[in-house]
This record gives structure tokens, C-alpha cells and sequence, in this order.
């Protein structure tokens, strides 16, 4: 992540500030979303992370929490900084969503390891597995979380070619979970943002 794509004190608005221009601002942010998320199935979610999704993030944490001292925002920044792509890499929150708490409970069971089988491939190259949860283990040997953390490298050809058009896929391949989904229209523009 370059310097200048990190969120500092000073991109954030005071908790009266953020008050005023919360509905605003929220508005703005959840129109971005919508083009940053994609479906893997009926049951998994990947939400691309950048920097505009991260600050509104912050911001909400740091108003439920009425957190105002330099100590606790250092703290938000440092959780939150490391999840903003750097220029060669798109970095998502991975969601397992199930509504019936008890069906959950066993489909985490079941789809344990999913988390490294995510896979992203830009035409004519390999598949580029997911790197999962660098900030710390969410599974236990017995079941997967149902909040994951991701991290898709790319290489410079590979930009390359998704910037002049090449077709562009994701997908899980779980023994009980696979799906693929090809990346296009305002998706893949919102995405292609993340590439330096």
C-alpha cells in the first residue's frame, strides 16, 4: 500500500462532524459498495475492500464506540490500514452467510478450509489463490469463521491485461462449495480502480 492510500487522523471527521454528514456520506458509500461486491453461490460473499470502504468503516466504528482520543483512532487506523489494496493486489472481506443460526453452525462445519480456496484468474494465466486471514487465524480444526479476510496478488502483466479487457473470473472450489462468477461491467471498472 502506498503512503498516500493510507488513512491517516487527518482524512477523518470529528464525531460532530461525522453527525452531520453521516446520512450523506453513508448514501455515497453504499452506492460504491453495491459495484464491490460478488456472489459466489447462494451462501458466499466476497466484499472488495478500498480505501473509501475502510474509512467509512473507521468512521462507524469510531462513532459507536464515541471514540475520540488519539489512542483508540491509532488503533482503528492500524486494524483497519493494512486492508486497503496496494496497487497490485485486491483485498476483500469473505462473508459464509447463512440466516438459520443452526443451519450455520453445521455448514461452518462442513466448508472448513474454504478460506484457501478462493481463487481469482485473469485469462491465459493461472488461477491466483487466496491468501486468507494474514492478520490472525479465524478457524479452528473443527469449523471455518464466517468472516474471512483476503488477499489477491497480481502481476504486473496480469494488470496489464485486465486493463486492456481480458476476461476475468472468481470462484471457490470446496469439495461441498464451488462456484465460479466472471468479473464485468460496473464491477470490474470499480475493481480495475484498485490496480495502480
Amino acid at each position: 500500500m502506498s503512503e498516500q492510500s493510507r488513512i491517516t487522523r487527518d482524512d477523518l471527521m470529528s464525531l460532530e462532524q461525522y453527525a452531520e454528514k453521516r446520512s450523506e456520506f453513508r448514501q455515497q458509500v453504499m452506492a460504491h459498495k453495491k459495484n464491490r461486491q460478488v456472489a459466489l453461490g447462494p451462501n458466499t460473499t466476497l466484499y472488495f475492500e478500498d480505501r473509501l470502504t475502510l474509512l467509512y468503516q473507521i468512521q462507524e466504528m469510531l462513532r459507536i464506540e464515541k471514540m475520540f482520543e488519539a489512542d483508540g483512532i491509532d488503533e482503528e487506523l492500524e486494524v483497519y490500514n493494512p486492508m486497503i489494496p496496494g496497487g497490485r493486489n485486491f483485498k476483500a472481506t469473505f462473508m459464509i452467510e447463512y440466516t438459520d443460526p443452526e443451519i450455520r453452525a453445521v455448514q461452518l462445519q462442513k466448508l472448513l478450509g474454504i478460506e484457501n480456496l478462493v481463487w481469482m484468474q485473469v485469462d491465459g494465466f493461472d488461477r491466483v489463490w487466496a491468501v486468507a486471514d494474514e492478520d490472525l487465524e479465524r478457524s479452528t480444526d473443527s469449523k471455518t469463521s464466517a468472516v474471512h479476510f483476503l488477499r489477491f496478488e497480481v502481476t504486473d502483466e496480469m494488470a496489464g491485461v485486465l486493463k486492456n479487457g481480458a476476461n476475468w473470473s472468481l470462484g471457490v472450489q470446496h469439495p461441498v462449495y464451488t462456484y465460479e462468477y466472471e468479473i464485468t461491467g460496473p464491477t470490474r471498472a470499480s475493481l480495475l480502480n484498485d490496480l495502480r
